[in-house]
């Protein structure tokens, strides 16, 4: 990897001397400004906006600061999670086009992505029927600024973060315009390991207690290439080419200890090693075309990932001093395509979208469990499998918005999936089946009283389907006594939302809300003598009641401030097994300031902190966890050179520790993922800075399952 780092320095540094030499004679073009300021804050009918532009966060910052600094999202780079408040996860746009990206690696992404770049955000707590209704996430759309000139531009980025180990990252790309055409090129690298602690306790009658000691290991190389060609004044064509290559790996220690009541029955040792490369490529392509005020666009994706892993590990019986060798083998072969036909037509008095879509997916794996006895390796057919599972969706939608005057607003719109899964394990001989057609709608209704107060109301069905990963039967052992399974047998689960937003003069807003999620599904674990075993089932509805606070204002002209909390309450009936339901409230606030140091507006100062204080979500009972950050965003060289110097997790207090309750048992989570760390970011932007990167994404929200 350091020789990929040293190519990627050496070609941007070649490019950067070239083009010195080109511009040279080039003159400065005046940029106008524009007096009058817009507001940070705004409410539509169906999404609140933040306007990016406006904020001291739009130079110097990441996409993860400006993201963290938006009405109600929450950031959590360490465990690579973004969320709406209220949410459990959420799916990311670029104008308007679906980023097929999640967990660390959509957080490298939006730590890349540039807040120069960024004219707002917006946050869709209640997406449209214009897109999926999977999950029960919200969506965020990032709207990149409009570029009007032409030429190339290029930037380099190197990121050095020092947590228990050092991790290196480097992104070079370059873009290009000219009148029909626009281009980029991304090539990135990185190269890091951070250490994770996992306590995980089960106390009954059976007990276990364990203790995960773990390195992860880290790198990969990865491409990625924009076109976008305009055949006419009103028709563009164009594709976008990813392409990941890498590893995955991680070095564990484990020490397990079981009892039966207080007599300990056995106690183990396990060193494993895990070693993982996947190979991953995604393809799209798109055509837009305009018809006045009409617009119809066309798409078509595919996505493959081949991830392969083999796991070596040691298990030292320590009463005995015995040992057993195990070799666990894993090949996945994961395939999606779709395609899709979207129509929005504006007329005088209404809006009309409608469309269609196709989605198809493949999951094929094999798993392979080897005992090694003197170097020969046994197969064990009752840990081995192969497992086939495919899924195919339609989708078609139509959806109107209407002002009425200029006070009222109201948009309506009804979305119908049909979907089949198959799954077949030729190991086992068994199979599953599930075909089912449902309707989601959605309507939306704003009011603004004056120029101060607004409301709106909002509803949608959704459905959240299960990822690839908890469908698989297969069992993937940590050591001869553990193991995790995904389950084919599982069931979607639907919910219902239902919202009330009001906002006050753009700077504070209140966003009311009640959920109603039925057959949900998550991890269960069991306890069966020595044997640990964890898998995902269908086992419980929910209610969930809620508030949302914010108030975003500058004070003093140097100081922007970010004050945001949010209140649940949640009733959880278990509709399965024995666990005990936790009823109760959740509390979360956190405090975002950036103090600008100098009237030239090159020397910042932020000062970040969070808090999630005890609380009950559904099965958990959950301890306080929460984050100080700070750190200084400096600019030189007219700001085409940037430094950015930060540390997060000061005091170290985002371990994550829970419980919880079953009928004969309780088990207690106490892990810490290496939050606390220190993070230097260099940033050289060279050639014409007007030009943005052609950062489009297109719709393709499936890939998000294959995980």
């Amino acid at each position: 990897m350091k020789k990929q780092f040293l190519f990627i320095t050496t070609l941007v540094c070649s490019l950067v001397t070239a083009q010195a030499k080109d511009t040279a004679n080039v003159n400065k073009i005046e940029a106008v400004t524009v007096n009058g300021k817009k507001v940070l804050v705004e409410r539509k009918v169906d999404r609140l906006v933040y306007n990016v532009q406006n904020s001291m966060l739009s130079q110097g910052s990441s996409g993860t600061e400006v993201l963290a600094g938006t009405p109600l999202l929450q950031v959590d780079e360490n465990k690579g999670l973004l969320s709406i408040a209220g949410k459990n996860g959420v799916s990311v746009m670029v104008n308007d086009r679906m980023l097929n990206l999640s967990g660390s690696e959509l957080i490298n992404y939006l730590r890349n992505l540039r807040s120069e770049n960024i004219l707002k955000i917006e946050v869709i707590t209640t997406p449209p029927a214009k897109y999926e209704a999977q999950g029960n996430s919200g969506i965020i759309n990032i709207v990149l600024k409009k570029n009007q000139n032409l030429g190339w531009n290029g930037y380099l980025t190197t990121n050095y973060t020092q947590k228990t180990y050092a991790a290196f990252s480097t992104v070079a790309g370059i873009n290009y315009q000219n009148e029909k055409m626009k281009a980029s090129i991304k090539i990135q690298g990185y190269d890091g390991a951070k250490r994770s602690v996992e306590n995980y306790k089960i106390i009954g009658e059976k007990s276990s207690i364990s203790r995960d000691e773990r390195r992860d290991m880290n790198d990969g190389f990865g491409l990625n290439a924009n076109f976008d060609y305009s055949l006419t004044k009103n028709s563009n064509i164009g594709w976008v080419y990813d392409i990941s290559k890498g590893h995955s790996d991680m070095d564990i220690n484990s020490k397990q200890n079981y009892f039966t009541g207080s007599n300990s029955t056995l106690q183990t040792n396990t060193d494993s090693k895990h070693r993982s490369s996947f190979t991953s490529q995604m393809l799209n392509l798109y055509f837009d075309q305009k018809f006045g005020e009409h617009k119809l666009s066309l798409g078509a994706n595919y996505y493959g990932n081949l991830p392969d892993t083999e796991v070596n590990f040691t298990t030292k019986n320590i009463a005995s001093n015995s040992t057993q060798v195990v070799k666990n083998l894993s090949s996945v072969d994961y395939k999606i395509y779709s395609g899709q036909a979207d129509l929005t037509l504006n007329f005088k008095k209404i809006q009309l979208e409608t469309g269609a879509k196709f989605s198809q997916f493949s999951n094929n794996s094999e798993i392979g469990y080897f005992n090694v006895t003197n170097g020969n390796h046994i197969i064990d057919p009752a840990k081995s499998n192969l497992f086939d599972y495919n899924e195919k969706n339609y989708a078609t939608y139509i959806s109107a918005s209407k002002d009425l005057g200029e006070k009222w607003s109201v948009k309506a719109g009804l979305r119908y999936e049909y979907s089949q899964t198959s799954g077949f394990s030729p190991t086992t001989q068994s199979k599953s089946e599930n075909n089912y057609g449902k309707f989601f709608p959605t309507a939306y209704v704003s009011y603004k009283a004056n120029q101060d107060n607004q409301f709106s109301i909002n509803y949608s069905r959704r459905i959240n389907r299960p990822y690839f990963r908890a469908l698989d039967p297969f069992r993937w052992y940590s050591n001869p006594n553990t193991y995790y399974s995904g389950n084919p047998s599982l069931l979607p689960s639907f919910n219902h939302n239902i919202e009330f937003n009001y906002i006050f003069k753009n700077k504070f807003s209140a966003n009311l809300y009640y959920q109603r999620t039925t057959n949900n599904f998550d991890q269960i674990s069991f306890l069966n003598g020595i044997d640990l075993t964890s898998t995902f089932e269908n086992y419980y509805n929910q209610n969930i009641y809620g508030i949302n606070l914010n108030y975003t204002d500058t004070f003093f002209k140097i100081w922007e401030s970010n004050i945001s909390t949010s209140f649940s309450y949640n009733e959880t009936q278990i509709t399965r097994f024995n666990l005990v339901p936790k009823n109760g409230q959740s509390f979360y606030y956190s405090l975002n300031n950036t103090f600008q140091l100098n009237k030239a507006k090159t020397f910042m100062l932020f000062v970040n902190y969070w808090n999630n204080l005890p609380s009950r979500d559904g099965y958990l009972s959950v301890k306080n966890r929460a984050s100080l950050d700070a750190g200084v965003k400096m600019s030189f060289a007219e700001k085409a050179l940037q430094v950015n110097l930060s540390v997060s997790d000061i005091f170290k207090q985002s371990e994550f520790k829970a419980d919880m309750y079953f009928t004969d048992n309780t088990q207690s989570f106490n892990n810490y993922w290496d939050a606390r760390r220190m993070t230097l970011s260099i940033t050289y932007n060279f050639g014409n800075q007007k030009v943005k990167s052609n950062n489009r994404a297109v719709n393709f929200e499936e890939k998000n399952r294959a995980q």
